[in-house]
């Protein structure tokens, strides 16, 4: 597990806060102050993995789940990402910021002339000479959480959560996922609503398999949750998100559980089919 690591109540130790670093050096727990959070909820491993650590830490009654459509391919993340919080039983919310995309021929988008790419984000680095992987929304990240900020603040809550991680920074990926960029917005939300919210982003020196590890002491449904960029029945397995997602599981010794269901109800419908 990289610094970013867990704290025994869920805080992680990189975790931005409120008033920054200490004297030390060392992050201050997040949200030390605040009574209500809103979570970003994409319906993905990541996001899911964050709405239970807030279900645990808050009540489902003091935390919003946010899920918002960018004119991405499909939306089988924000069904996901319905059936979670309805897991966890959270109000949840939703906005549409396609528009604002309509102009990008980023692959992860619905209008893209690109094809989503079949290999690992290190293989598609190696391609793109460092510069951001071709699923890079832009600055998606920023104008997600400055939405964010606006409904948090009209909820009262006093902490938004927000899932970025390691693996996804690595290599300049997705920049709007990096440690340097949580700390600047996190600075700016501070600022622009006089310090009545901050950002809390617990897994931003983690790895994935790291959170799906945590994931599994909190009992996460990630049979519920869906990555795959291109949609569809069936996981590709081979798109970026699929290949990373996998690996995570794979390092906790365990197959995906989201697949184990699938394959469950494939069998189910091919036994009444025969009958």
């Amino acid at each position: 597990m990289k610094d970013g690591s867990l704290t025994a109540n869920g805080v992680a130790k990189g975790c931005v806060a409120k008033g920054g670093a200490s004297a030390d050096g060392a992050a201050r727990p997040c949200a030390a102050s605040a009574e209500k959070a809103l979570v970003l909820c994409s319906g993905g491993v990541d996001s899911t993995t964050l709405l239970a650590m807030a279900v645990s830490r808050y009540g489902a009654k003091n935390v919003y789940a946010l899920s918002i459509s960018y004119g991405q391919r499909h939306n089988k993340e924000i069904e996901s990402a319905k059936a979670v919080a309805a897991h966890y039983g959270v109000e949840q919310r939703f906005l549409d910021l396609g528009a604002i995309f309509a102009d990008s021929d980023c692959s992860l988008l619905s209008h893209s002339s690109q094809d989503i790419p079949e290999e690992s984000y290190a293989d598609q680095l190696a391609e793109s000479e460092g510069k951001p992987v071709s699923t890079y929304v832009p600055f998606r990240n920023g104008l997600f959480l400055s939405a964010a900020a606006s409904m948090a603040l009209s909820l009262g809550c006093g902490a938004i959560y927000y899932g970025a991680h390691h693996d996804d920074w690595a290599g300049n990926a997705y920049p709007d996922c990096s440690r340097e960029f949580v700390d600047a917005m996190n600075r700016s939300i501070e600022e622009g609503t006089g310090g009545e919210l901050h950002l809390c982003a617990p897994f931003v020196e983690m790895s994935k398999a790291d959170i799906v590890a945590h994931g599994i002491e909190l009992g996460v449904p990630y049979e519920l949750t869906w990555s795959c960029y291109e949609g569809g029945d069936y996981p590709c397995g081979a798109c970026g998100t699929c290949i990373d997602r996998n690996r995570a599981f794979e390092a906790n010794g365990m197959r995906d559980p989201l697949l184990d269901r699938l394959d469950a109800e494939r069998a189910t419908a091919n036994a009444e089919g025969e009958e």
